[in-house]
């Protein structure tokens, strides 16, 4: 099973930047998948974005379209999500996930990173 680790959330205002890092590491070959997840007090877990292995992305969620960017270097193992314009309804833990074994279902998943955006 795939191990990961996420870097890079924190607190920033309204229409702030931040970019989430996930390090993949464990016996995979690195053929998979990767994703990012997020979670609000209150709310469900919810698919933000996916990257195929090629580092194409094939998926986004409708409320992050045009200001998230999802990304890959599978040299380094690891993958990104760029957040630009950040709004206070981004407020969420984030979570880096690889390994799909169904539609917008993850095997592995990171222990996840804070990110608030104040307004």
């Amino acid at each position: 099973q795939v191990q990961l680790v996420e870097s890079g959330g924190g607190v920033v205002q309204t229409g702030s930047s931040l970019r989430l890092s996930c390090e993949a590491s464990g016996p995979s070959d690195g053929r998979y998948a990767m994703g990012w997840l997020r979670q609000a007090p209150g709310k469900a877990r919810e698919v933000v974005a996916v990257v195929s292995l090629s580092g194409v992305p094939t998926y986004y969620l409708d409320s992050v379209k045009g200001r998230f960017a999802i990304s890959r270097d599978n040299g380094k193992k690891t993958a990104y999500l760029q957040m630009n314009n950040l709004r206070p309804e981004d407020t969420a833990i984030y979570y880096c996930a690889a390994e799909l074994v169904g539609p917008l279902d993850f095997r592995s998943w990171g222990p996840g990173t804070q990110v608030t955006v104040s307004s």
